[in-house]
């Protein structure tokens, strides 16, 4: 993954607007804390606002005015003075001669490079100072700048005669030539160098402290905010990395004296070689997929943040104190991609393990609580965990005769138990509860788990009775289908409720979410009973205590337990508890405890009598009756 996210990024490498990035962010980065030299290396005399109203000349001025300033400052003690102005064209020829005859080896006279596009290539031309001046012993200095394709000046000019460069080889220092592609490291924004208005260093004496040009190289230039008239043009001023972060443009006297700072003490930027910049992208996006993999977690995340930052301070660091431009953007972008991806695959496994996970629990649980499971996870505790369920048995009764009677028709069998399974089942889906599993004609559920449920045993109740009008339901369209040779089907339900072990169970080539108890083995033992005392729903204490306000209930008899000393009464449903108020089933409700107690006295003629009149108050449960019938009448006389 890593080498091919660097694969798809090393071309934009070579993309002209990636240079552009790459350049605003050395504007970014370049401004933070710059180095600064202990003295600054010149001191500009800017033909500004003031010094236009206070000379009283247009522009351009008498070339006598700018002898003036050469004898005023070399008699100030300026050790180089140099003009940031081509004067290329001859003027006043009195005025040239006294320009001329101000001059020396001590001044530096700006040059330009003009480049013009041809058609059969492209031209550069020098323009000189005229010969007069470079006679009398003035230098030229080219002062040309290259902008980038922002129009930002950032580049170091690259010939060994640059104007900067000529006013230090004056000065008696080295005059070193920036390597191709060297990047100015900017001192401060605008108005960072110490600097004078024109009319003042005409005369320092009444304007400037003492001394103040002494072994100074002075450079003499335009510093105008905007046009004063239309012979001057455009001001000469230009966008650096200040303009960002100050909205200031950098006067190009300014901007010579900054080179001039960068060529004397080695400030100078040199960006990193392209193929370098392959390997800091390969290496960004290997890094980033050593973080992670082992997926993204949050820290992961945190991972992420300090490579990002890592790219970034390192950059800025480099930059500093190596003077070695290292663009980070599409490094960080290589790292960023390569966490974006494993992201992405990250949410997309995450999203199929949560569709899986939806569609296996969909086959045991209600959509709704399918749903719940998606937005909560945390909610299905694996492993197991202790509480407080409700239990559900239901069996088919002549599944075995019936599995006989159709031993040659398989198919048949097999369609008529899945008919019959399936109103079962969303009977118990509707009431929120979870199918455990299916153990041939017999269906197990809980309720409370893996999601609360706090009415469960209400729940369990009600899936019950649906089940009991779904096979009732069946039972009429298979007598519609097949006519009077239809099977009939009959189910008994058992439910229980306390407290179980539910969780994953099984071993780690295969598991299910099932429960484990007691509570289970009784509920199991309620479902079997219901075919011995001639029931639909078997309840167990619990479930008949939880459900008092819900149904009309009566005790069926008092079982052993396993565990208990004492027998556990069983419960079954006679009817909702809105038909309490009728008269038959409140009588029913006040006579079957007697019915009981009798029996278990031994009183046989109270007993008999008993069951015939319960018997004709509940028709439901004759064959209920039908079995204590009997228990009454094999009591001794």
């Amino acid at each position: 993954m890593a080498g091919i996210v660097a694969a798809l990024l090393i071309p934009f490498l070579f993309f002209q607007p990636m240079r552009l990035i790459e350049a605003r962010l050395y504007d970014l980065l370049s401004v933070i804390a710059p180095p600064a030299p202990a003295q600054p290396g010149a001191v500009l005399v800017a033909i500004d606002e003031p010094s236009i109203g206070e000379i009283g000349q247009r522009w351009p001025w008498s070339r006598e005015t700018h002898a003036r300033l050469v004898e005023s400052l070399r008699a100030a003690g300026a050790k180089v003075i140099a003009f940031d102005i081509v004067f290329a064209d001859p003027s006043n020829e009195a005025a040239d001669t006294a320009l001329a005859g101000a001059l020396g080896p001590d001044v530096v006279l700006a040059a330009d490079d003009v480049t013009t596009m041809l058609n059969q290539g492209v031209q550069v031309t020098r323009v000189n100072p005229l010969d007069p001046f470079l006679d009398a012993g003035a230098a030229a200095g080219v002062a040309s700048v290259h902008l980038d394709g922002d129009a930002y000046l950032r580049r170091m000019p690259e010939t060994r005669d640059s104007f900067a460069g000529e006013a230090l080889r004056l000065a008696g220092e080295p005059r070193p030539a920036a390597p191709e592609g060297a990047l100015i490291q900017y001192l401060g924004p605008a108005y960072t160098y110490p600097r004078v208005s024109y009319y003042q260093a005409l005369d320092p004496a009444n304007f400037l402290p003492p001394g103040y040009f002494k072994d100074q190289i002075v450079l003499v230039g335009l510093s105008l905010k905007q046009a004063t008239s239309a012979d001057i043009g455009t001001p000469d001023a230009f966008p650096t990395p200040y303009t960002l972060t100050e909205g200031t443009l950098t006067p190009g006297v300014e901007v010579q004296a900054n080179i001039l700072d960068n060529l004397r003490h080695g400030l100078y930027v040199l960006p990193v070689s392209r193929p370098l910049m392959v390997c800091l992208v390969i290496a960004g996006a290997f890094l980033a997929a050593a973080f992670s993999t082992r997926g993204m977690t949050w820290r992961t995340g945190l991972s992420a943040v300090l490579v990002l930052a890592s790219f970034i301070v390192g950059a800025w660091a480099l930059l500093r104190f190596g003077r070695v431009w290292a663009p980070p953007a599409l490094p960080a972008a290589a790292a960023l991609a390569v966490f974006g991806t494993r992201f992405g695959l990250d949410y997309a496994r995450e999203r199929h393990l949560r569709r899986t996970v939806s569609e296996a629990f969909s086959r045991y649980l209600s959509p709704d609580l399918v749903a719940q499971l998606a937005r909560d996870p945390s909610s299905l505790k694996l492993g197991g965990e202790r509480r407080n369920l409700s239990i559900l048995f239901c069996d088919v009764r002549g599944f075995t005769t019936l599995s006989e009677k159709l031993k040659d028709e398989p198919e048949r069998l097999t369609t008529l138990i899945n008919r019959l399974l399936d109103p079962l089942s969303e009977a118990v889906l509707a009431e929120g509860g979870t199918i455990d599993k299916y153990i041939g004609d017999c269906v197990m559920a809980f309720w409370n788990a893996p999601l609360a449920s706090p009415d469960h045993p209400l729940r369990a109740a009600r899936a019950a009775l649906r089940m009991l009008e779904a096979v009732k339901t069946l039972n009429a369209e298979l007598r519609q289908e097949q006519g009077e040779d239809a099977p009939v089907f009959a189910i008994g339900v058992g439910i229980n409720t306390g407290d179980c072990v539910v969780g994953n169970v099984g071993s780690r080539w295969r598991y299910d979410y099932s429960v484990l108890g007691d509570t289970v083995n009784l509920a199991s033992r309620l479902e079997s009973l219901s075919k011995e005392y001639g029931v639909s729903i078997v309840l167990g204490p619990a479930t008949a205590k939880a459900l008092q306000e819900h149904f009309v209930l009566i005790e069926l008899d008092r079982i052993a337990v396993k565990g208990r000393s004492e027998k556990s009464a069983i419960f079954t449903i006679v009817a909702p508890a809105e038909q309490r108020g009728d008269p038959a089933l409140a009588e029913l409700t006040e006579l079957h405890p007697a019915l009981l107690d009798t029996i278990g006295a031994g009183k046989r003629v109270e007993a008999l009598a008993l069951v015939q009149h319960c018997q004709t108050l509940a028709p439901s449960l004759s064959n209920y009756y039908k079995k204590l019938m009997g228990k009454a009448a094999a009591i001794p006389e």
